[in-house]
């Protein structure tokens, strides 16, 4: 059974934290992690400061082998980094385990993840993991994947309430009935996050369904 699986863990323990030192304002959020032989290359969302001062904190870091701009929004940077081994901690205990990201944010505060397997003895292996290279984790939460109708939506439990809370609100509506900042607000995180979770939202909507099917 599809096993999600929340939990935090202190900013300074995942190697990109390391950003918050000298740039507290800033938010990350993984988009994808690819494991490569000896590397493991996250891509990743920066918001709150300049591209090239993010990747000046980045190219600092002594277990970053290479980072780069794949691409901007507004002002948002989607980013590609390659890490030493050394450096893993959870990026490794998520690839040794199989387990895929489903979301990860990170503030100066802490991360907050989101993250999904094919069994619970996934999850098992990766908390396993963790305990006994020392990498602090909170678990918050563990329940079965809960699609919104059907199969093979695999929203997460945030897109779902992003978008259902959205649509509820009228911010589908025309004219919008509610504004982005309003629901933010509703939710408690920032308009930066509610769009994320909307556009993420969108995308696998789309392919388990659109696309799918042409």
């Amino acid at each position: 059974m599809a096993t999600v699986m929340e939990f935090t863990s202190p900013a300074e323990e995942f190697p990109l934290g390391s950003i918050f030192e000298n740039l507290p304002g800033v938010t990350v959020e993984l988009e994808r992690l690819i494991p490569h032989e000896t590397l493991i290359i996250p891509y990743f969302w920066v918001r709150g400061s300049e591209t090239g001062d993010i990747e000046a904190e980045f190219e600092s870091h002594e277990g970053v082998t290479d980072i780069r701009l794949v691409d901007s929004i507004e002002d948002e940077y989607l980013m590609r980094a390659e890490w030493m081994q050394e450096y893993f901690g959870i990026l490794s205990a998520l690839a040794k385990a199989n387990v895929v990201v489903l979301s990860g944010i990170g503030t100066k505060d802490e991360w907050r993840f989101e993250v999904r397997s094919e069994s619970q003895e996934a999850i098992a292996e990766f908390r396993e993991y963790c305990l006994e290279n020392d990498i602090p984790i909170e678990i918050t939460a563990v329940h079965a994947m809960l699609p919104i109708q059907g199969e093979g939506y695999e929203l997460t439990e945030t897109q779902r309430e992003a978008l259902v809370l959205a649509y509820e609100r009228g911010y589908f509506d025309t004219p919008r009935e509610a504004s982005l900042e309003e629901i933010a607000a509703d939710l408690d995180i920032t308009q930066q996050s509610l769009s994320s979770r909307l556009r993420r939202g969108h995308r696998r909507l789309i392919g388990a369904t659109l696309a799918s099917s042409s």
